[in-house]
């Protein structure tokens, strides 16, 4: 079930594409817009992603942190990252935990895949609590990037 607004965000802690361990804990007293990202290296995916890098500038003018999950290893995102130039952390849910605790989990993707994250975005404000949340079932379709720009600027 996914993790809805009004929640407490579940914690975690994942190793990044730089294989430092990273926690949401660390980002308590900021804003963090957390996108679960199906797989690197594909289109929606890399648009998804490009769409946050372009407007990392606006993020960051307002505090707020940017994290992207997937299930690829740290390695895959380490190439992914520096292909694309982003700015912000890529972290390896390679044993799924953390897209299952948020409800953002395929158990069956295309190709006969099993366990990849759905596309999602979420919201956390400083004190660790869900302000948004938008899990999408469809993988060719991107967050609602206005919506999650208006609860960011709130």
């Amino acid at each position: 079930m996914a993790v809805t607004a009004g929640q407490r965000a579940p914690q975690f802690t994942l190793y990044s594409s730089e294989l430092k361990e990273v926690s949401l804990s660390d980002y308590e007293g900021k804003k963090v817009v957390i996108h679960f990202f199906p797989m690197a290296f594909t289109g929606v995916c890399t648009s998804q992603l490009c769409t946050m890098r372009d407007d990392f500038g606006y993020y960051s003018g307002l505090s707020a942190e940017i994290l992207a999950i997937s299930v690829d290893s740290p390695f895959t995102l380490a190439r992914f990252k520096e292909e694309n130039h982003f700015q912000f952390p890529l972290l390896s849910d390679f044993n799924r935990e953390v897209c299952q605790q948020y409800g953002a989990y395929y158990d069956e993707f295309v190709f006969g895949l099993k366990g990849v994250a759905k596309r999602a975005a979420f919201v956390v404000n400083g004190k660790q609590e869900i302000l948004y949340a938008e899990v999408l079932e469809a993988a060719a379709d991107l967050p609602n990037f206005e919506a999650i720009q208006k609860v960011v600027n709130t």
